[in-house]
């Protein structure tokens, strides 16, 4: 191997121990860490509200400041890639393997389980609830807090050729330190939340695959099953990490948004059209007018309930746990765009087709709930939050044929997704490097994947949330101390001239 760096050595002993500790240990591993989240959920919860919306806060400042007209890179660089690839990319690697998996059971599990208990009975405005918080969750602030680090790292790598890693964007604040002790914490730091968050949806993806599987086929949903799906599609994901950036991970993005406007459309069409249409116009305003207090909104004065820690809280962690792997893999694809087409790439983009995403599939496993009297929440009850889209697809014409495509946009999420990690891996390991070498990549492809197998073995989905929200915490001080070297590096450019279209 060549341009191994400490961050590598030390991440990688640190993640075979861990991994090594869920083997002889799973039920230990489980305790223990389930006592770290809920201490983070219980006494920094409000810490994450805060700095999420703080995110998004300096995100939409920099789309209305003329510092955004300035170029991530040279000022004559293009961009890269189309709109089309480079949306494909931040839908891909952003979240598309957990819209799948949450697309119908995050709205039904609000719709019977609503942020407050007087909403139980009246189920009109439960649905409606339950709708905006799925919007909430996976709307402007999950992208804002992707764009902070992808913007950080991209202006870095492409204006100020810095090394393609976080220490980097530290420059500003600290010097030369960035090469020291400080710097090398810094990148293990992001390996670490890279290879927790990725984990969590390696593991909801398993589970989903295994239930669609089990449920298509009569297998048994089993530990056995979902540790050989691990195995093919690690096989599968370390073939197409070999082939690089422009090959593997570009073919199967594109893939990907083709399969997936593919079921959304079917279910569209299929299920209550204008039904979905309505819950997505009222939703979006909805979501809109209620943003700011869903921002900051707490369980203070109910102590007795958790649903801010047991959703709000683990999403905001989720997403500032995957920003190291999406931030550096949107940065290695910007380059050549304005920080204000960027930031509004980024965010507006993905949110409006998130909130299209969940009006569908949502919206149509709702209609079914209320409208048609499907149980759908005794299935999920019965079987697991990872058949609920199966459940719901089989209650229309081709359903059959729309589950095995479900299954299929699944495994091949999973495949990007895990791809575009142990590329980012790689590169937060070889000092920047932007076409890392296979056998880094390969390492990591390991880690990644035996990491997600032991969490998913130590305590189901569950472990899942709690590694994502423990990986998290400290990499949320590591972004805002990121923000602040932004300013001070954009504060020193020459500011572009704003371009005029002559009048014909």
């Amino acid at each position: 191997m060549k341009k191994l760096t400490p961050v590598f050595n030390i991440s990688l002993v640190i993640s075979a121990a861990f991994i090594l500790w869920g083997v002889i240990a799973p039920t230990h591993l489980d305790r223990v860490t389930a006592s770290i989240q809920q201490l983070i959920t219980n006494q920094f919860g409000w810490f994450y509200l805060l700095a999420a919306t703080g995110f998004l806060t300096f995100a939409l400042i920099l789309i209305v400041s003329p510092i955004g007209r300035i170029k991530l890179g040279a000022d004559e660089d293009e961009p890269e890639y189309t709109y089309l690839t480079w949306f494909s990319f931040l839908f891909t690697a952003g979240m598309g393997i957990g819209l799948v998996f949450w697309g119908v059971a995050e709205p039904i599990n609000h719709l019977h389980y609503p942020p407050t208990a007087e909403m139980i009975e009246n189920n009109q405005r439960a649905a409606a609830i339950a709708l905006r918080y799925s919007f909430f969750h996976w709307g402007l602030h999950p992208w804002a807090i992707y764009s902070v680090v992808a913007l950080a790292l991209a202006y870095f790598k492409f204006r100020k050729n810095s090394p393609g890693v976080l220490s980097a964007t530290f420059e500003p604040l600290i010097g030369d330190r960035i090469h020291g002790m400080i710097g090398t914490s810094i990148n293990v730091i992001v390996v670490f939340a890279t290879i927790f968050g990725v984990a969590t949806s390696l593991g909801f993806g398993t589970a989903q695959i295994s239930g669609g599987l089990s449920n298509l086929f009569l297998f048994d949903n089993s530990r056995f099953l979902q540790l050989l799906i691990i195995v093919i599609i690690t096989v599968l994901y370390m073939v197409s990490s070999q082939t690089g950036l422009n090959k593997g991970i570009r073919i199967l993005s594109k893939t990907n948004i083709y399969l997936a406007l593919g079921l959304m459309l079917f279910l569209l069409f299929s299920g209550p059209t204008n039904f979905i249409m309505n819950s997505f116009t009222q939703t979006i305003g909805g979501y809109i007018q209620n943003l700011i207090r869903m921002s900051f909104q707490l369980d203070t004065f109910n102590p007795e309930s958790h649903w801010v820690e047991d959703w709000t809280i683990f999403y905001w962690a989720w997403w500032i746990a995957w920003a190291p792997f999406v931030g550096t893999f949107i940065a290695r694809v910007s380059k050549g765009r304005t920080i204000r087409e960027f930031i509004i790439g980024v965010i507006a983009v993905p949110t409006l087709f998130g909130a299209l995403w969940f009006s569908v599939f949502g919206g149509t496993a709702i209609h079914l709930e209320l409208f048609e009297n499907v149980d759908l929440m005794g299935v999920i009850e019965k079987s697991g939050m990872e058949v609920a889209l199966f459940a719901v697809l089989q209650e229309f014409n081709l359903g059959l044929l729309m589950s095995g495509l479900a299954i299929l946009l699944i495994a091949s999420f999973f495949i990007t997704s895990a791809d575009s990690a142990t590329f980012v891996l790689g590169m937060q390991t070889t000092n920047g490097s932007m076409n890392p070498p296979n056998k880094v990549k390969f390492t990591w492809g390991i880690i990644q994947s035996s990491t997600a197998a032991v969490l998913l073995l130590s305590g189901g989905l569950d472990a899942l949330q709690t590694a994502a929200i423990i990986a998290a915490f400290p990499f949320t001080f590591i972004m805002i101390f990121m923000c602040f070297s932004l300013v001070r590096a954009l504060r020193a450019e020459k500011i572009p001239p704003r371009k005029v279209k002559p009048y014909d």
